[in-house]
């Protein structure tokens, strides 16, 4: 039966005629793309919008807690862009788009965290123990300049003429938690912290009303960032915070002419130690077996990259709007798309060191930097479930950014 009715096929496309034939095959290529874009249309995760609540946080004050306004670059830097795209529409067709110059609002402090928090009352309080000391000794608190201080060497300017470099005189940080969603204390335990240490203002709670997941937390977050350096940490306190360190430093090392940079922490360089032996046999194989599908559907700069989901990631405040507005996936792919948007992000000059244009610069630079990293108990991933969800998740990530059902557009 199946051998006639291959027969029957093959003696059909021979007796077809070869114009007949080729319509019919681009006809079915056709077909399938616009079937496969319209899949896409109806499967791609969006972000759900910002609720009233989730604009404002919660602060401890000396008689209490407060709750304020929370300060947004993101809104800020919406509005500009579309009164640039109306401008541009009907004054001058010639003008750049506020989109591809990267432009913020200054920063306020010198270091912003976000953490990103569900359920964590049980993991959250070490993990702000060590931030807040390591940021204390190495950013202090006192946001005001200090007119007799000695001035501070930017790393960057003495191998090449950068714009939007950090303001010498600028010091302080900010802690933002993203509570997504907890049925916990929480919030509870990272306020009684903020009171006991008199972190008033400094460390900011955020509240979502329902649960985004992980990466739209993050990305919550870093709408309301005041900070020159961005960084996203996980609750669980698996990474040493003091490789903050290491990412500052990597993160100078690659910004290009307008100070856009990124630099993450990776823990590629523990394959074969302990702390990656000891796990079980079958989460070190879907790792790398994951890795292996990121290598093949991912861009080129992207998937050379050994670890894409370490949760220690510092942006440069210039790098943000070429990242945050364009963000989709609020789940546990969110990393890697945040990585591929620094990769396509839009080109810019290279400055020399008497700042005249040299060149043009493509893409964001990542500068993977290897730091401490120890196995946390508590996790909420599934490994087998979540593995899987992942994978999908990439595939339907990249093939919407491929096939134009995600572009560099106002979400």
């Amino acid at each position: 039966m199946d051998l006639d009715l291959l027969a029957f096929i093959i003696s059909t496309l021979r007796d077809t005629p070869p114009h007949i034939l080729f319509a019919g095959i681009v006809a079915s290529i056709f077909i399938a793309f616009y079937g496969l874009y319209a899949v896409l249309h109806l499967t791609a995760p969006e972000p759900r919008p910002v609720l009233p609540s989730e604009k404002t946080y919660v602060t401890t004050t000396a008689t209490g807690t407060a709750t304020r306004q929370l300060p947004c670059w993101h809104d800020r830097w919406l509005a500009d862009r579309h009164a640039s795209e109306t401008r541009s529409k009907n004054d001058d067709p010639t003008q750049l788009n506020i989109a591809d110059t990267g432009s913020i609002e200054p920063a306020e402090v010198l270091v912003s965290v976000v953490f990103p928090a569900y359920n964590e009352e049980d993991r959250i309080l070490p993990t702000l123990k060590e931030a807040v000391e390591f940021l204390d000794v190495t950013f202090g608190r006192d946001t005001r300049p200090k007119p007799d201080a000695p001035p501070k060497r930017s790393h960057s300017s003495s191998r090449k003429h950068v714009k939007n470099t950090p303001r010498e005189d600028l010091s302080g940080y900010e802690i933002i938690i993203v509570n997504d969603g907890s049925k916990d204390k929480t919030v509870e335990v990272a306020l009684n912290f903020a009171r006991e240490q008199g972190l008033h203002d400094i460390l900011r709670v955020v509240t979502l009303e329902k649960n985004r997941g992980k990466g739209g937390g993050v990305t919550h977050g870093l709408r309301h960032v005041r900070g020159e350096y961005a960084l996203f940490a996980d609750a669980d306190g698996a990474s040493k915070f003091s490789d903050l360190g290491k990412l500052v430093e990597g993160c100078e090392e690659v910004v290009d002419g307008s100070h856009r940079g990124v630099a993450i922490g990776s823990r590629g360089h523990l394959v074969g130690s302990d702390a990656v032996v000891k796990r079980s046999a079958l989460r070190n194989f879907l790792m790398r077996s994951f890795h292996l599908v990121l290598m093949i559907l991912t861009p080129p700069a992207t998937s050379r990259i050994r670890d894409t989901q370490c949760g220690f990631k510092l942006f440069t405040r210039a790098a943000l709007p070429h990242i945050v507005p364009y963000m989709h996936a609020e789940g546990w792919i969110f990393d890697i798309e945040m990585l591929m948007l620094a990769e396509s992000a839009p080109a810019v000059p290279v400055l020399g060191h008497d700042g005249a244009v040299i060149g043009s610069s493509p893409g964001i630079k990542v500068a993977e930097v290897p730091i401490d990293w120890h196995e946390v108990g508590g996790s909420k991933l599934n490994v087998i479930q979540d593995s899987i969800k992942m994978a999908i998740g990439l595939a339907v990530l990249r093939a919407s950014w491929m096939m134009g059902v995600y572009r560099r557009r106002l979400t």
